[in-house]
């Protein structure tokens, strides 16, 4: 009995340590940390660009001028949002922005800062950027990682997805996006590089609006729709709530592909817009040659269509090339972006281009723009737009290079040096060339 007791003992002792270390094995793992429920970031970019003086033999209201001078832009501005609900976020955007483009940003199409948009007046103002609701909608069981960034908290979230977003924001914020030229505090300054030079998207003078956004996502493929409001009058800084007269739409199909083993994005971008526009053939036809005034002519419920075809192509990891081209109808005044009817751009970006400098990246750019036929008349009798006019025009298009390098100085913190050569500053043959040499400061946390 003695020895059967004792193998009985071995036996279930042998066979507890076996099932204890077994269970330290598979044991499951501890239970992923919740997702933060708070998120906070914050950007500083100031922007300095000096032109030395050029030819010009006459100048009108709205010229660049053809005396050297040098302008600063800044922007500070603070990302707070909160996550209320599976699903929905809460964002808070208050900025600040101070400065002035040059010529107070008059006298190029394409102008060379794209901060200065956002810049009502000189002296600095801090106001809401953006304020809104976002709620996204799980379709399928995918998910993937979301970084920790400006206006995204960190977590998962579904790889198939609707998404509403209800408030204030950019119209930018959801279209015309492009891995290498989306964003001037970091990447291309120039109107026609970051942007769709011919999408005359709806924004007051900062560059934000009201309205909505619906999104849906898949692994291959995205769409997008936005309905939105204009600004009351071009340029203007107070949104138009009549709506029925003063709206826009715009929709975008997106599509990705890979090519050579290298990802790839293709976008179609269709924009139609109603605001209480002028007409230039209306303004021509009525100043009997005088110089004309678009401004008489406005009048409720008129209308701008266009669209954009947006490619981006990664060249292996470190390197990549985008185009934009960019058309609109140019029947009615120019309204809330730039005077521009007709635009193309190609560029490229090559990050890290040199050994020692891993975190460096430079780029280059060429860009097109171009006016309709209205719109040129319209000019070369003496009219003015919101941004150009030289009291007459002797035609051309305007050409523009941009090259740009970024180095990061350190962490969150770059300094970028940028030049670009404009050849007929606002399609003026009898003006220009113009060099225009920038420094771009920016800091993210």
């Amino acid at each position: 009995m003695g020895g059967r007791l004792r193998s009985a003992v071995w036996t279930i002792a042998l066979g507890a340590g076996s099932a204890w270390m077994f269970a330290q094995e598979v044991a499951p793992p501890a239970p992923p940390a919740e997702p933060p429920r708070f998120g906070v970031h914050f950007q500083l970019t100031t922007v300095t660009q000096w032109h030395p003086s050029f030819t010009a033999p006459y100048s009108g209201a709205n010229s660049l001028s053809p005396d050297a001078e040098h302008e600063t832009t800044i922007t500070t501005t603070l990302f707070a949002g909160a996550r209320l609900w599976s699903g929905g976020e809460l964002w808070v955007n208050p900025e600040l922005s101070g400065g002035s483009g040059l010529s107070k940003a008059f006298g190029v199409a394409g102008f060379p800062n794209g901060e200065a948009f956002r810049v009502g007046s000189p002296e600095p103002h801090i106001s809401v950027a953006r304020v809104f609701l976002r709620q996204t909608f799980a379709v399928g069981t995918g998910t993937e990682e979301v970084s920790d960034e400006a206006n995204q908290l960190p977590g998962r979230r579904p790889v198939k997805r609707w998404t509403l977003t209800v408030g204030k924001f950019g119209v930018t914020d959801f279209f015309d996006d492009n891995a290498w030229s989306h964003e001037p505090r970091r990447r291309f300054l120039n109107w026609a590089d970051w942007s769709s030079g011919a999408w005359d998207y709806p924004a007051d003078t900062r560059g934000y609006t009201w309205g909505l956004a619906v999104e849906y996502e898949a692994a291959e493929w995205a769409m997008h729709f936005a309905a939105a409001a204009e600004p009351k009058v071009a340029n203007g800084l107070e949104i138009d709530t009549d709506l029925a007269h003063a709206h826009s739409f715009t929709g975008q199909f997106d599509r990705r592909y890979q090519l050579a083993g290298n990802d790839g994005v293709a976008r179609f971008l269709l924009f139609y817009n109603s605001a209480r526009m002028g007409s230039y053939r209306q303004a021509i036809e009525e100043a009997s040659g005088a110089p004309p005034d678009i401004v008489s002519t406005r009048q409720p419920g008129r209308t701008k269509w266009g669209f954009v075809v947006n490619l981006e192509q990664s060249l292996g990891k470190t390197s990549g090339l985008f185009l934009r081209g960019s058309w609109n109808d140019g029947k009615n005044e120019a309204w809330a972006y730039a005077e521009i009817e007709r635009s193309l751009t190609v560029g490229g970006v090559l990050q890290h281009p040199l050994a020692a400098r891993s975190d460096d990246e430079a780029g280059l750019a060429f860009i097109v723009n171009a006016l309709s036929a209205d719109h040129r008349d319209y000019l070369a009798a003496g009219g003015y737009g919101f941004m150009i006019g030289d009291g007459k025009l002797n035609y051309g298009l305007e050409k523009i290079a941009e090259l740009y390098y970024t180095a990061l100085l350190w962490r969150g913190v770059w300094l970028a040096a940028d030049y670009q050569f404009v050849e007929n500053p606002a399609y003026n043959r009898d003006r220009g060339p113009v060099h225009v040499f920038g420094l771009r400061f920016h800091v993210e946390l």
